[in-house]
């Protein structure tokens, strides 16, 4: 008994400290330029993105760009005031709206803009912007943001982009907050004539220029998030490729370096094995009009919508790693299956705010676990997904700083998704929570959502009091205790490390039976017909149990 006691002061101690860090993790000082990244300012409220036309210049013996973006945009409100987000060492040079020059303002990251046109609502009106200069170079793809000038083995130059966190105003000018999205967007880069640009959407046409450059113009017919707009240049080869699913043909498109196709060739069969998957548990995959593209980067890969970048080494796992430490991640390529996952959840549903980002990591980490159950069973989902708690932290929040673009803990990743598989444990309708997830990519087509919408749309369409639940798993870092007691042969149990607010329905093996337990935070007793000898969580919730105490009177 005194052991006991003192076990449970060392965790109680433990627990504290991690409270503690946790809270002081979440001091963080903001600047004046998180808020105008961040938020939706009064520049920016009164416009609504239509449609782009990116045009850029790349220049690898200089790692320069030089372009232009037309903005489309309709008015909202009557304002004359317009933000617009390039970041330092680009340079806007020049704005015009119907021929005439605008003054602009520079602030920092912020561009403002006073137009001359009066700005009635409900017009639809068009900026053009002329910039140019050296970005950020990216020392670590995709982690720090920037520009990848890189070479491959032949010596040839590989530029790429990658900007998710830092965004797309890294490279080009644009409205840099993921709640606005234009209706479609055309881009179109300048290169070498003897290499090519892979980008977003279709290739509607490529120009030669007659002057040691070729002209790739893609079109993406769909909504497109700022970070998800990139540029892939290299000595790139191609094949084609039709996917028969839900929604008819789906054009699939294969780019890759000369000396690896015929090993991406044999590798890349699993692109199909996600589309089959994922089509399955989320619906069809949302972006038919634009195509699936799967392209070779240096760097291990990121989720551009109908561009998904490929740099995993043509291995299984991730960088040959199971980072599910279960045997089930050796079986397929991570980084196809994962960086695929986020055409459903990123690319579909996007998060309104950069503190919502959890909507994007957590479901595309969990559809690695529904991947693996597709194919090879259930239980098999099951140990990759619990295997994958290695990797959390409790450091702090899963759902960020909102209005100053600041997203929260990494947790997002292996804690979020076991929080989903917790869910569907308490749903326990394998039909029913599938229904669910597609119909979130149904009822939220194309769309930014907030992380409050995905928690109504959860609690209505489980018809589960889930506040509590999502309190716990998304806002603190505490793992919740089911304790416990064994007393003269009766349980009693409680709930302890919550929010007051905290319910969940739980599946408790006793004597090795099932039974459904609603815990709360006071004592309750639980008597059958027979002493009480052993008591375990089902290990598919994420929760911690402890026995406080066997007493016999």
């Amino acid at each position: 008994m005194h052991k006991t006691i003192w076990f449970k002061s060392q965790l109680l101690i433990i627990l504290l400290t991690l409270i503690t860090f946790s809270a002081a993790a979440q001091k963080t000082t903001f600047t004046r330029q998180d808020t105008l990244r961040g938020s939706v300012t009064p520049e920016r409220e009164w416009w609504d993105l239509t449609y782009y036309h990116l045009s850029v210049k790349v220049n690898p013996e200089d790692s320069s760009f030089t372009g232009s973006n037309l903005v489309q945009y309709r008015v909202l409100q009557a304002k004359q005031l317009m933000q617009i987000d390039l970041q330092p060492p680009m340079k806007i040079s020049k704005i015009t709206q119907n021929g005439e020059e605008l003054e602009v303002e520079n602030d920092g990251n912020v561009w403002y803009i006073s137009l001359k046109k009066n700005q009635n609502v409900g017009d639809i009106n068009e900026l053009f912007i002329e910039y140019s200069g050296k970005p950020k170079v990216s020392r670590r793809p995709p982690w720090d943001g920037g520009v990848s000038w890189r070479k491959d083995e032949n010596g040839n130059p590989f530029v790429v982009t990658t900007v998710q966190g830092d965004g797309g105003s890294l490279w080009w000018p644009c409205k840099d907050h993921p709640y606005d999205e234009p209706d479609s967007m055309l881009i179109s880069i300048t290169f070498p004539d003897d290499l090519m640009d892979v980008s977003n959407g279709r290739l509607r046409s490529l120009e030669d220029n007659g002057d040691g450059t070729k002209t790739a113009n893609w079109f993406v017919d769909n909504p497109i998030n700022n970070y998800g707009v990139n540029i892939n240049i290299g000595n790139y080869v191609h094949w084609h490729e039709i996917y028969k699913g839900e929604k008819g043909k789906l054009d699939c498109d294969f780019w890759v370096l000369d000396y690896n196709l015929e090993k991406a060739k044999k590798h890349f069969k699993q692109a199909k094995m996600m589309l089959e998957a994922f089509e399955h548990w989320f619906g069809p995959y949302p972006f038919y009009e634009d195509g699936y593209k799967l392209v070779e980067v240096p760097y291990p890969g990121m989720e551009h919508q109908s561009s998904v970048t490929y740099g995993n080494g043509f291995r299984n796992g991730y960088g040959g790693r199971d980072i599910s430490y279960s045997g089930w991640g050796e079986k397929f390529d991570f980084i196809i299956i994962h960086e695929s996952g986020h055409e459903w959840f990123a690319n579909n549903i996007t998060n309104f705010d950069e503190a919502d980002m959890w909507i994007h990591e957590s479901f595309t980490n969990y559809s690695e676990n529904l991947f693996v159950e597709y194919f090879w069973g259930k239980e098999a989902g099951g140990e990759y997904i619990r295997g994958s708690r290695l990797g959390i932290n409790n450091d702090r929040p899963i759902v960020g700083i909102h209005g100053v673009n600041y997203p929260g803990s990494g947790d997002m990743y292996p804690k979020g998704a076991n929080m989903l598989h917790t869910l569907r444990q308490m749903v326990d309708d394998d039909e029913k929570w599938r229904s669910i997830l597609r119909g979130m990519n149904r009822d939220f087509y194309h769309q930014t959502v907030k992380t409050t919408q995905i928690e109504a749309y959860l609690i209505e369409q489980t018809g589960l009091p889930l506040e509590g639940f999502f309190k716990q798993y998304l806002y603190d870092t505490r793992i919740p205790i089911f304790e416990y007691a064994i007393v003269d042969g009766v349980l009693r149990y409680r709930w302890g490390n919550v929010v007051p607010e905290f319910k969940m329905r739980t599946k408790v093996h006793i004597n090795n039976e099932v039974h459904w337990l609603e815990p709360s935070r006071r004592w309750k007793e639980l008597e059958l017909d027979r002493k009480i000898n052993n008591v375990e969580v089902d290990k598919d919730f994420y929760i911690a149990s402890f026995e406080v105490a066997k007493l016999k009177k």
